[in-house]
């Protein structure tokens, strides 16, 4: 077996395992208020993943193989790079499926990034790594859930004071809702397409705008006579809305995680040079990272679902669209200011922001503290275990 064909296995492994544990990052709130049933989850995060993955998912390889370390100390050495991958795979991988066994949603970027590091200083010491971006990822796991449970919180207190509380006025306030949902979708995919096409994303706002329109109209033709049965069904198809976007974009953003290291390993393995420049990514390993994040949702995915979408509070549709609403807000604007997010931690605090709104006694703090704990321990063992492994095959290689 090449180094290359084993490098393609744990890439398909760590893809497998990134697509069972960040599902949920998608469809969990989706499940857990009904709006979706989990086979219907599970098919459209499946199409939306892998259709993201292999259009856009070029976009972050370059920050992934770049960013965190000074890869340039490999240069007269570029065999130990490529050991350094594949202790970057074997080790992300086995912590995203030891996190989905226990139904723990971690984020996978973070993970990533640990296990660079890890392999990184242990070839050239702590210079090597760039620790104000581990520290700035660190800083995160606050900011990021509490910015997006306040935002939920928000979302659901106007829902809730001016439609669930009033929904003979869910008429009136259609245009608002899809006209807000259209607007934040359209401003976090479309630049996507300008990025490929290297266009500019100018038409973004027209083009989401003209979105709200046509939903709006959609929605008013789906009206129910009775308002209150009409505000479920019209939150659910909201919900269904964002729930697809969020999916989209975490293909072709996440995908980097499981791609990046073979990527750079394909590149090392053609050319015995380190990259210096943005990796080029071919189509198949594209492709195949995007059948990797596939195959894990729809096979292992149900537990992480589980535990977002029913083990933390009961959601409802109205609930759980607020969560994703400002899921995709903190994200689009934390990619905008270039801040290292995990798209999961946004999404608990969601969840949690709406939680509180309704009643804070509803909350299940058991498994707050599991996925906080989770959270904790991601960097650092994902560290230990890259550093452990990287150490044991250079033994054995070199």
């Amino acid at each position: 077996m090449t180094v290359l064909t084993l490098a393609c296995g744990l890439a398909f492994y760590l893809a497998w395992n990134l697509g069972a544990n960040d599902v949920a990052n998608s469809m969990g709130t989706s499940v857990g208020s009904k709006a979706l049933t989990l086979g219907q989850a599970i098919l459209l995060a499946g199409v939306l993943e892998f259709t993201g993955a292999v259009l856009f998912g070029r976009q972050v390889i370059s920050t992934l193989t770049h960013g965190v370390v000074d890869l340039e100390l490999f240069r007269s050495q570029p065999q130990l790079l490529i050991l350094g991958m594949v202790s970057v795979l074997l080790t992300c991988g086995i912590w995203l499926q030891f996190a989905t066994w226990q139904g723990w949603p971690v984020a996978s970027s973070h993970a990533t990034v640990g296990a660079i590091a890890g392999m990184s200083f242990t070839a050239f010491g702590l210079r090597t790594v760039h620790w104000f971006v581990i520290g700035l990822i660190s800083l995160t796991w606050i900011l990021t859930p509490l910015f997006s449970g306040l935002l939920a919180a928000l979302f659901y207190f106007v829902i809730k004071r001016n439609i669930l509380e009033h929904p003979q006025l869910l008429e009136e306030w259609l245009p608002w809702l899809s006209t807000g949902v259209c607007i934040i979708i359209g401003l976090a995919v479309l630049p996507l397409f300008a990025d490929v096409t290297g266009g500019i994303p100018g038409g973004a706002f027209t083009v989401a705008l003209g979105g709200a329109i046509i939903f709006t109209f959609f929605q008013w033709s789906k009206l129910d006579s009775q308002p209150e049965s009409a505000v479920d069904s019209q939150m659910g198809r909201f919900q269904v809305l964002s729930a697809c976007m969020v999916a989209f974009a975490h293909g072709s953003n996440d995908v980097g995680n499981a791609v990046a290291p073979l990527a750079a390993i394909t590149v090392l393995y053609s050319t015995h040079h380190v990259p210096t420049d943005d990796v080029s990514v071919p189509l198949w390993i594209l492709g195949l990272g995007g059948f990797g994040l596939t195959a894990g949702l729809a096979i292992s995915g149900r537990k992480v679902i589980s535990t977002v979408g029913e083990q933390i509070i009961p959601l409802q549709t109205s609930s759980g669209f607020s969560a994703e609403l400002a899921t995709a807000t903190t994200v689009l604007l934390s990619s905008h200011f270039g801040l290292p997010v995990s798209t999961t931690h946004a999404l608990i605090g969601g969840v949690v922001g709406t939680g509180i709104v309704q009643d804070w006694r509803i909350i299940q703090l058991s498994t707050l503290r599991q996925i906080g704990l989770a959270w904790v321990l991601t960097v650092p063992c994902s560290i230990a275990f890259s550093a452990l492994i990287f150490l044991g095959l250079r033994q054995c290689v070199l």
